[in-house]
């Protein structure tokens, strides 16, 4: 008796588990998008230690000449970091809200397509936060966002801000009711009864289509001798007929089975 359905798994199995759904789910950014948007973002990093370290000083050597004490005007840059990033979003400042699509614990952003939403915020999901990290001069970073561009870059980022309402709040209803479509586990399969299954295509041959296969080979091969094209359009006749795509299990078991007999 298969009793593996009525185990309690440990918390973190079961953790992994649901991180490997979701992560199926998810809906990144193209590639194409995803390059235009780290450019753009690219342009609004914040400032390095090193950089505000020389502004400073260089603020300081005109106060001591007699200059004035003039702040310098503090540019646009980005937001990062969840804390942040739901403040400024829960006060609906931001123009273009990104998010990781690979943080541990997924909790920490998951909540935030919801609020986006909510708030009528643009968001997108890209892939790496690494990624993000680079762009605020740390290792890794869950969420950045956009609250004010130059002039320059509006036009910019208004195609990017379509683009993404388009794919993600647009279609929010969408992405977060949409039902089945998924592969099917092997145990999913089996429950099915028997007039009621179809072989999953990625699936191995079973051991009796190999087994089938061998015999058919050995038979051919030893008992008749035919041409060598002939041999092979039976080959790939049986083939057809048994429906096998791993091509690779197949030969591996003929070897065997021949060497053997």
């Amino acid at each position: 008796m298969d009793l593996t359905r009525f185990v309690k798994w440990p918390r973190y199995i079961r953790l992994q588990w649901q991180r490997a759904i979701l992560y199926k789910w998810l809906k990144a950014l193209d590639r194409q998008t995803a390059t235009q948007l780290l450019k753009l973002a690219h342009k609004y990093r914040p400032e390095t230690k090193q950089e505000k370290k020389q502004r400073l000083l260089a603020r300081a050597e005109k106060k001591a000449a007699g200059k004035g004490n003039i702040p310098t005007k503090r540019p646009p840059v980005l937001l990062a970091g969840v804390n942040t990033v739901t403040t400024v979003v829960e006060n609906k400042k931001p123009q273009l809200l990104v998010i990781a699509h690979d943080v541990d614990p997924i909790e920490l952003v998951v909540f935030l397509p919801a609020l986006c939403h909510k708030m009528g915020v643009p968001y997108c999901i890209i892939k790496g936060k690494a990624r993000l990290g680079r762009l605020v001069h740390r290792k890794t970073c869950t969420t950045i966002a956009f609250t004010q561009v130059n002039s320059k870059d509006k036009s910019a980022l208004a195609k990017l801000v379509e683009a993404i309402r388009t794919n993600y709040n647009g279609r929010y209803n969408e992405i977060c009711c949409h039902w089945g479509g998924m592969p099917w586990g092997r145990s999913q399969w089996l429950a099915l009864p028997s007039w009621k299954r179809q072989r999953p295509k990625n699936w191995p041959p079973s051991w009796a289509e190999c087994t089938l296969l061998s015999f058919l080979y050995i038979k051919v091969k030893i008992h008749t001798q035919t041409h060598i094209s002939h041999f092979k359009d039976t080959y790939i006749t049986a083939l057809n007929t048994v429906n096998l795509l791993n091509q690779f299990y197949i030969d591996i078991y003929l070897m065997i089975s021949y060497s053997v007999l």
